[in-house]
């Protein structure tokens, strides 16, 4: 059973921290404190990466919160010109990496966004764009967009759990283009080339267009994932599955069992779930309505 211990986090303060604490992205510093990365949008609902630090012992006292960007827009053409979203931090080669998903505008479909790789030689020194260029991008296996990438570093190989869109079409004349993505995996030696496949990890459930935002973590039992899905006129939630080798999984009929609330900030949809694991307990930090909007949850699995 998991219980809320309510919203967290809310966004403001700065200009370019307007609305939004999208996608709670745990990163442990020791002693029991955790860096929660985030994507935070401006007045123009460009996205860039944040963090605050918490310890889940005091879950209502923020120690910390970022007064700069984790990593800016980039320039002006490129893949992430109009939004940064930070997904996933990893230990490589004595360096931070994190890996995100850049956003840009387009024409006859609303954005386009692929995964992007900045690095950081140490805690405290700046992200710098490993290339201009996404990580992963357009392939012969992935043709449209890819993002939210979720990584795991095993003993000799990279392994990437991401959203890839399977086309978009137009419901009516005149409709807005609609995208239909779900997850997919990858793996590298290198972390920089990855070798992709056409194979669905989670396929569409029924009237399902959007499965998003794959968290993946290991145990002696195998991989778990936790993915946020909608379809029809459902709001999101949040779905989870099982796995002996990562590739195929096996989705629980019942979503995790965070539901919304009657009233307040996460009383439309429950999203964007990522595990904490401290002291023992599992809690879960999650957005709730209109995408992360309102802030960030945390609950407790008792």
């Amino acid at each position: 059973m998991w219980i809320k211990l309510g919203r967290i986090f809310e966004p403001g303060g700065f200009s370019w921290m307007h609305t939004h604490a999208q996608n709670p992205l745990p990163e442990s510093l020791g002693g029991g404190v955790y860096r929660v990365h985030f994507a935070t949008r401006d007045s123009q609902n460009r996205a860039r990466g944040g963090w605050f630090t918490f310890s889940p012992d005091e879950p209502s006292h923020i120690l910390e919160v970022s007064d700069v960007p984790t990593l800016d827009l980039g320039p002006l053409g490129a893949f992430d010109d109009s939004g940064v979203m930070p997904n996933a931090v990893v230990a490589r080669r004595g360096e931070r990496w994190l890996y995100y998903t850049g956003w840009s505008k387009a024409v006859e479909v609303p954005f386009s966004f692929h995964i992007g790789l900045a690095t950081s030689p140490r805690e405290g020194v700046p992200f710098v764009r490993e290339s201009l260029a996404p990580v992963l991008g357009r392939s012969r296996f992935d043709p449209f967009i890819v993002g939210a990438p979720g990584i795991l570093v095993e003993e000799d190989r990279m392994r990437m759990w991401y959203i890839s869109a399977t086309r978009w079409i137009r419901e009516s004349e005149g409709a807005k283009p609609k995208h239909y993505y779900t997850v997919k995996h990858a793996d590298s030696v290198d972390g920089i080339n990855w070798n992709c496949s056409d194979h669905l990890c989670i396929p569409y459930g029924e009237d399902e267009y959007a499965i998003a935002r794959p968290v993946v973590w290991r145990t002696e039992d195998g991989y778990h994932m936790w993915f946020t899905f909608r379809g029809g006129k459902n709001t999101y939630r949040v779905g989870t599955a099982d796995s002996k080798d990562g590739i195929n999984w096996s989705r629980h009929p019942e979503p995790l069992d965070i539901d919304v609330s009657a009233d307040g900030w996460d009383s439309k949809m429950i999203c964007y779930a990522h595990p904490l694991f401290h002291d023992g307990k599992t809690y879960a930090l999650y957005n709730g309505n209109d995408y992360g909007a309102t802030g960030i949850g945390l609950a407790l699995l008792t």
